[in-house]
């Protein structure tokens, strides 16, 4: 298979560039880090430095590509609206339309479950459920967005999958665990309600055999959309303590009322904004949310249309990441 990943130097493109590579297949990798890439390129990869608002560059590494993963683009919970236009949604279109004029025979598109987010508390989230009317933060939206011109795309004849992944976690993560470090770093950690909000998580290599199963599967599944979890919905306070338990770092929490927690983003946002609202504030309403509000995904779909099945647990994900964090850190 001739595969091009996008944002393959971040967490979960490179952790497919790798698999792919492993599995013997022709790997373009595209990215803007050239320190990642050049490793990727030792390793097998053909790296090419693109930015997906590049629309030239975008359809040049489409071309003679059998399956496009499109793991590119900006992930945030913060940040002015035309980043996230420019990078998700911007960019989207114009690797749907690299694919087209390439004659890709499968894009596969990493969203969001970011767009299922309202503030409340919801379990088993299939999807096809309704969405907010109005998107969480400018991530969501654009991510929400970008899902509409898949959607297109496959309309005009591309053979698409978009898949969901739901907190994904693991080696050359560079934002869910390296936020959780930097908040052990303080005196006490806070856990909003308790931490009795009930999470599901994804382990990295799990989303992996997802998208390789996407980008191999039957034109039936062309157009659909899946989530992807572990299986395995957990407290926060119960994720947080087993992280802070196996990376070996002690530490103390402290139980927060919602309303609290949320009044505090709430000026930490508003201090933002007055600075300019390009630094992301110590704390936002999203973040809260999400700490405070149980939300799980239904992955029926997946296993049924995919044959997926989670084959790393949390725990064993959890005693991976940590070896691989101490060797590099």
């Amino acid at each position: 298979m001739r595969a091009l990943v996008t944002g393959s130097t971040g967490c979960l493109g490179r952790n497919l560039v790798q698999r792919l590579l492993v599995q013997g297949h022709d790997v373009t990798a595209s990215g803007r880090n050239k320190a990642i890439g050049k490793t990727l390129s030792d390793k097998g990869a053909r790296f090419v430095r693109a930015d997906l608002e590049d629309a030239g560059a975008i359809a040049k590494t489409c071309l003679g590509q059998d399956v496009v993963f499109h793991c590119g683009g900006l992930s945030s919970p913060w940040g002015p609206w035309a980043a996230f236009e420019s990078a998700n949604v911007r960019g989207t279109k114009n690797v749907t339309q690299g694919c087209l004029a390439a004659g890709v025979q499968r894009l596969v598109h990493i969203s969001s479950p970011a767009i299922y987010f309202d503030f409340k508390s919801r379990r088993g989230i299939p999807e096809d459920t309704c969405l907010p009317d109005r998107p969480a933060n400018n991530y969501a939206k654009s991510k929400r967005m970008a899902e509409a011109i898949v959607k297109d795309a496959c309309a005009d004849g591309l053979s698409t999958v978009t898949i969901r992944p739901r907190g994904i976690f693991g080696p050359h993560d560079t934002a869910l665990f390296p936020r959780l470090m930097r908040v052990a770093e303080r005196e006490w950690v806070p856990l909003f309600d308790a931490g009795k909000a009930t999470i599901d998580l994804t382990y990295v290599e799990n989303v992996v055999d997802a998208l390789l199963a996407a980008g191999i599967a039957s034109e039936k599944v062309s157009g659909k959309t899946y989530n992807i979890t572990n299986g395995q919905p957990v407290t926060v306070a119960e994720f947080l303590r087993n992280v802070f338990d196996v990376m070996g770092v002690a530490t103390k929490f402290r139980s927060i009322p919602y309303s609290v927690g949320l009044a505090a983003a709430t000026s930490s946002e508003m201090i933002a904004l007055l600075r300019g609202g390009h630094r992301e504030p110590k704390i936002t309403r999203y973040a809260v949310g999400l700490l405070s509000k149980d939300q799980t995904l239904d992955i029926s779909a997946a296993k049924n249309d995919l044959a997926y099945t989670p084959q790393v647990s949390i725990d064993s994900g959890l005693a991976a990441f940590s070896e691989w964090w101490h060797r590099h850190d």
